[in-house]
């Protein structure tokens, strides 16, 4: 089954989104929609579809959609989801959006309602939990490898200077952080926040996030828009009472060491997966192959209720941080 698939906003993460769709056997790219013509036509030039400025327009088209990327931007990376993500889940298509789900929580719940509500598949691109680093650590904690959980440790860092927003660097880069501990640990019961503004910065840049989860696991996040490449980027550390793992880099790298044991299990670059670049196409992937398997709407993988739930503990740090105070979620 070869499925056609559209791309609304088609910026840089959009051709990103549009190219994945392109070089896949099963799917087949035949619309891409954007209320700036010109980069509208220009990507339905260089991608061999049908060029749209509205979603108005494009339903109004008729042409068949079996499912729908929304890499719009916006505020924060979020505020322009909402509304192309609900007229295009009203019509009954699928939708796989962009991180955050929204920097507005009341527009993320209803975004999700209205999946929940018409039973069609929504999904977000939470991609680092899509690498085949991530996967096998999840099989590894499956299968009870690591024994009862204790702790995660989290670390994600770039380089960006952008200041539109005091929370900027809180909603816009941790929906990836946070989606990964709960991908290992899972929900999370309370939240408490420090942060600070790097040196000659207007917004939070930096921060400390203490988690407790559910099941009694705790947690840190450390992030920063403040630290350079040559750090890396992402580092995830499970403990549990038999052992514990690091992935580093997203996807790079993966290790495992028992606790009774000198002994180390590594692996480096699984599936080929060399860069985080690369993990657009796992986790675009994974989104066709769902779709085309009639994956149920409730048993989406990086669904949208997932990224609701990263949102919901971003805006508990910012809470906890504003009030001093441990926010229960």
């Amino acid at each position: 089954m070869t499925l056609k698939v559209g791309v609304v906003g088609v910026g840089n993460i959009g051709s990103i989104h549009a190219r994945v769709y392109k070089e896949r056997p099963d799917a087949e790219l035949v619309a891409v929609c954007d209320i700036n013509k010109e980069k509208a036509d220009q990507a339905a030039e260089k991608f061999g579809a049908k060029a749209f400025y509205s979603i108005a327009e494009m339903l109004a088209s008729g042409i068949q959609l079996d499912g729908c990327s929304v890499a719009t931007k916006g505020e924060e990376n979020g505020s322009e989801h909402f509304a192309p993500t609900m007229e295009l889940l009203n019509a009954g298509i699928p939708v796989l959006g962009e991180k955050p789900i929204s920097n507005r929580i009341d527009e993320a719940k209803q975004m999700v309602q209205l999946a929940k509500e018409k039973k069609v598949p929504y999904g977000v691109n939470l991609n680092h939990r899509f690498t085949p680093a991530a996967k096998r650590a999840k099989e590894w904690v499956e299968a009870d490898r690591l024994g009862k959980l204790h702790m995660i440790n989290m670390r994600m860092w770039i380089n960006n200077p952008v200041e539109s927003s005091p929370w900027f660097h809180l909603r816009a880069l941790h929906p990836h952080s946070f989606d990964v501990m709960r991908y290992f640990c899972g929900d999370v019961k309370k939240v408490a926040a420090f942060m600070m503004k790097g040196e000659g910065r207007a917004i939070w840049s930096n921060t400390q996030i203490i988690l407790q989860f559910e099941n009694g696991v705790i947690g840190n996040l450390t992030g920063s828009y403040d630290a350079g490449a040559s750090y890396g980027l992402e580092r995830c550390e499970v403990v549990g009472s038999k052992g514990r793992f690091v992935i580093e880099d997203a996807c790079e790298q993966l290790a495992f060491y028992p606790r009774h044991s000198i002994e180390v299990e590594q692996y480096s670059y699984l599936g080929g997966m060399r860069e985080f670049g690369e993990t657009f196409a796992s986790r675009i992937g994974a989104w066709v192959e769902q779709l085309s398997a009639k994956t149920p709407y409730d048993q989406i993988d990086g669904s949208g209720k997932d990224a609701l739930q990263a949102q919901l503990i971003i805006e508990g740090a910012i809470e906890s941080w504003n009030t001093s105070s441990v926010v229960e979620l």
